[in-house]
């Protein structure tokens, strides 16, 4: 059964950071790209940062963000700096086979996470 657990999120002044988790389950994890998405209030969900063997990065958040794994964990972090009250939203976890694959749009997607809200007050 694949499983995608996100964590860590919370409500931290602008300016603050937080580390977002993902552990995940039921899937080879190391061969699959890992990727973050976010869906703000009233908004759709849109693309944050991925990760193969390198990360790359939504433009609004390049600089702030970096994405990491550990693949002896099976787990994907975000690390969030600076954050601003626009980062408010719900974020989540994704997956998508192969590892070289692409993962910067909802339909490139094959496994999501549950989500975990992060808001940012000012």
């Amino acid at each position: 059964q694949v499983q995608l657990v996100e964590s860590g999120g919370g409500l931290v002044q602008a300016g603050g950071s937080l580390r977002l988790s993902c552990a995940a389950s039921g899937f080879p994890f190391a061969i699959y790209a890992m990727s973050w998405f976010r869906q703000p209030p009233g908004k759709e969900r849109e693309f944050v940062a991925a990760i193969n063997w390198s990360g790359y990065y939504a433009d609004s958040v390049k600089g702030r963000f970096g994405i990491s794994r550990d693949n002896a964990k099976n787990t994907t972090y975000l690390q969030m700096n600076s954050l601003k009250p626009e980062d408010t939203a719900v974020y989540y976890c994704a997956a998508r086979f192969p590892l070289k694959a692409d993962i910067r749009t909802v339909p490139d997607v094959d496994f999501w996470g549950k989500g975990t809200q992060v808001t940012i007050s000012s």
